[in-house]
């Protein structure tokens, strides 16, 4: 069964990811696939040199993604060849993983802006992680140390609430503790498993 889990920034997505791997559920994660894809000595780092010179890499032959940033963030064009480089390769991982899966298998993506995409349709179910926008500001002002308007225009940034719900078939509230949490995320991937057999 493929599900795609996305919530909005500090609503606690990635906990849930990582109590679904816990559970069992083979997790593929787009970022840190991406990382994977462009790590020393892979083709995707040789492309990224190629395109973007060895400016980019750090005295460690490492990206340095700070540096890469600064090019591709302030360039829109230089940002869609580097995604053209990118993505081809995690999406070749992403496949490669769905194949290793056994058909009794829970594949979940973890999709931070999978309302954004429009791609809810391809999966078997969705799994929103939900908390209001007021707790997502306070977790960024006191997880990450964010300004007020900083932590603001990040979840404007994003789907509303209500178009990732839109899209939900599973929606995990994460307003109580981490025990709340993890009660019910074993009660949705009980569910998941009961619709896969």
């Amino acid at each position: 069964m493929r599900v795609g889990l996305t919530g909005g920034i500090a609503s606690g997505k990635s906990t849930v990811s990582a109590i679904l791997a816990e559970l069992g559920a083979i997790v593929i994660d787009g970022d840190l696939l991406a990382r994977e894809v462009v790590e020393p000595g892979t083709p995707g780092l040789e492309r990224v040199v190629e395109a973007f010179g060895p400016e980019v890499l750090t005295a460690e032959g490492a990206l340095d993604r700070p540096a890469l940033g600064a090019v591709v963030f302030a360039d829109e064009a230089r940002r869609k060849e580097l995604e053209a480089i990118v993505h081809p390769l995690v999406f070749e991982r992403i496949v490669e993983l769905e194949q290793a899966a056994g058909p009794e298998d829970l594949v979940v993506h973890d999709i931070p802006l999978l309302a954004e995409s429009g791609r809810a349709p391809t999966f078997d179910a969705v799994v929103v992680v939900d908390v209001p926008v007021e707790t997502q500001v306070e977790r960024m002002l006191g997880q990450r140390g964010m300004t007020r308007e900083d932590a603001e225009a990040r979840v404007r940034a994003q789907a509303t609430r209500e178009e990732r719900l839109a899209i939900a078939t599973h929606v995990i509230e994460n307003t109580g503790s981490l025990e709340d949490l993890r009660r019910r995320v074993l009660e949705v991937h009980a569910a998941l498993t009961g619709e896969a057999s």
